[in-house]
């Protein structure tokens, strides 16, 4: 289904990159390797092929409906929510802010460019849910996105459809 077949009463939230944030985990991880510090116990440091994305939420009394999501190319996205309201100038990604399931969604290079993207119907579902769930108490929520197996940022959109209750 396409964005614009989307009820009017759905409320369609694009993930967005926070070059910012994602800039300051990396870093927090090259400040560690200069000074040869090890990183907290249970903290979660930024790998390469990660980022930090944001949804903001204008609404906050919603239902999960449906993903969007589009790649050009081959690859494989994982999406990792995070459950609390994060601020990194004061405290450090720990794993155990991390929710499950994580949403992912891939292409195999054997598969043809045009083909549909595959995914976990049933985690992305709970996923979607989650987040809505968690919608209701902030205006922003953080996500990790890690590109894998040759997706790029630049080959990726990403959104989430709610609707409102």
């Amino acid at each position: 289904m396409e964005k614009d077949k989307v009820a009017s009463s759905a409320l369609v939230l694009a993930f967005a990159e926070d070059r910012a944030l994602t800039e300051m985990m990396r870093l927090r991880v090259s400040s560690l390797q200069r000074t040869g510090q090890k990183r907290q116990e249970g903290e979660r440091l930024l790998l390469p092929h990660e980022a930090v994305y944001q949804l903001d939420f204008s609404v906050q009394q919603l239902d999960f409906s449906r993903w969007f999501f589009s790649m050009r190319g081959h690859g494989r996205v994982t999406v990792t929510g995070i459950c609390q309201l994060w601020t990194p100038d004061l405290t450090h990604l720990m794993t155990r802010q991390l929710l499950e399931p994580v949403g992912t969604f891939w292409r195999n290079g054997t598969d043809p460019d045009d083909s549909p993207l595959k995914f976990l119907e049933a985690d992305m579902q709970e996923f979607g849910e989650r987040i809505a769930e968690l919608a209701k108490v902030r205006k922003v929520m953080y996500f990790l996105f890690a590109f894998k197996e040759g997706a790029e940022p630049a080959n990726l959109s990403c959104s989430v459809a709610f609707t409102k209750k």
